[in-house]
């Protein structure tokens, strides 16, 4: 069961904390959407100074919104548009300081200002994207994108 606790100590800590809930919350859990909707509430939880976290999966042809917490958001993102489009396209994770000035960007959210975008790919294939934007213009940085990563690795373990 999950317990909210105030995240305590230096910010690897935190990250190490937060990782472990994770795998606490989807242990032995089959439910792929069960598990997204869990990571993104944890996310939403834990992290500060975002205004939307959650994910888009790869239906074969485009990415479809899946899990979130946050505003209703754009619904389909077709591969190699905008930064999550982008995101599963090249199999990279994108860190965003001004998503006004990503070529292409798709704006759900106006209060948006960076984002985050981290490929889920799963047994070589892209599954979908984790998708994390903030109202502050470079709020995400290379250890956000360390954490996230190894996030997403532990979720892609039982999709």
């Amino acid at each position: 069961m999950f317990q909210a606790a105030p995240y305590e100590g230096a910010r690897h800590e935190q990250f190490s904390s937060v990782l472990g809930q994770l795998k606490a919350l989807i242990h032995d859990e089959p439910s792929a959407v069960a598990n997204m909707a869990n990571a993104a509430a944890l996310l939403n939880h834990f992290l500060e100074d975002i205004n939307w976290v959650g994910f888009y999966l790869y239906d074969g042809k485009e990415l479809v919104l899946g899990p979130f917490q946050g505003l209703p958001a754009c619904i389909r993102i077709p591969l190699g548009r905008g930064v999550c489009g982008t995101s599963a396209s090249e199999r990279k994770t994108l860190v965003v300081e001004d998503v006004h000035a990503f070529p292409g960007h798709i704006a759900c959210d106006a209060a948006s200002n960076s984002e985050i975008v981290v490929p889920l790919v799963k047994d070589g294939e892209i599954y979908g994207v984790l998708d994390i934007d903030s109202p502050l213009k470079g709020r995400f940085d290379a250890e956000d994108q360390r954490f996230l990563e190894e996030f997403v690795s532990i979720l892609v373990t039982q999709l």
